[in-house]
């Protein structure tokens, strides 16, 4: 399955312009003076282990959060400490300033980007359907799901594929809404939905968990990184640069590629995913709407 990633995925690099970004010290900008004075970093994280969790100690862990300290520390900023919520919270935490930014998670989207600013992707990926372990209505694509009013669609609420859903004529009454990736897996294998379409990292061993992944070769390829609110661009452009700098002298590799190994027990897939990854450095490389 991660594979079938590898051609779509090169598709996407190419020769990136370089990039120059003020840094806090030219201009600090309303959240750097916030956190400066508050003496902590809140961000809001929802549940995706292993790429991103609070541990039973509630200290957030994974990729992303690790991903983020580093980047933090390289700014001269304080820990962050994550606050879990459920995926459609998260951006009205960040709105309501009850947070400083979101962590990397939800994808792209020109909605999304004319309300917020993304950090730069720090994960690349396509997306399909995970039905049942042997897939006993054999779906194989969204529109066999769209021409047949019988069939549910377990859907996170506030994610990103709502609209896609919507878009492929999956009618809102064939929606299964739920809070979280767990409670969407929990939907599918109870039997109250004949699939859910997710990310195809967004299940760890699927097998294990009673379900199995369908590709879809339609899905366009999406990224997601950290976000901020729009008065905070400066802090978003700071941001940036330190991730960049992750991105090329290896930290961003290896921890990746330590949580992948952790994900899948195996690197096949990872080369490929990590060849774009590491080439593209702004949001608007893959969703030319995010500035």
């Amino acid at each position: 399955m991660r594979n079938q990633l590898k051609f779509s995925l090169a598709v996407l690099v190419s020769a990136l312009v370089g990039n120059t970004y003020p840094s806090l010290a030219q201009d600090d900008g309303p959240l750097f003076v916030s956190i400066r004075k508050a003496g902590e970093v809140k961000m809001a994280l929802a549940s995706a282990p292993p790429w991103q969790m609070v541990s039973p100690e509630g200290k957030a862990t994974g990729y992303g959060p690790e991903l983020m300290n580093l980047v933090l520390k390289r700014m001269g900023l304080p820990e962050m400490k994550g606050v879990l919520m459920a995926w459609g919270a998260e951006i009205p935490a960040v709105q309501a300033r009850q947070v400083d930014f979101v962590a990397p998670g939800l994808q792209y989207t020109e909605e999304r980007c004319n309300m917020l600013a993304f950090s730069g992707p720090n994960f690349i990926f396509r997306s399909g359907l995970y039905v049942p372990l042997g897939n006993p209505k054999h779906i194989t694509r969204l529109d066999q799901i769209a021409q047949n009013p019988d069939l549910k669609v377990a859907n996170i609420t506030g994610g990103t594929y709502t609209p896609y859903l919507a878009k492929a004529g999956v009618n809102s009454e064939q929606l299964v809404n739920v809070p979280d990736i767990q409670a969407a897996v929990a939907t599918v294998t109870g039997g109250r939905a004949d699939a859910t379409y997710l990310s195809s990292i967004s299940v760890i061993h699927p097998d294990q968990k009673g379900i199995e992944f369908i590709f879809d070769e339609k899905s366009p390829v999406y990224g997601v990184g950290a976000m901020f609110r729009k008065e905070d661009v400066a802090f978003r452009d700071a941001f940036d640069k330190e991730l960049n700098v992750l991105r090329g002298n290896g930290v961003m590799k290896d921890l990746l590629m330590k949580y992948w190994k952790e994900a899948f027990g195996d690197l096949n897939g990872f080369d490929a995913n990590w060849e774009t990854v590491s080439k593209i450095q702004k949001a608007s490389d893959v969703e030319p709407s995010c500035k």
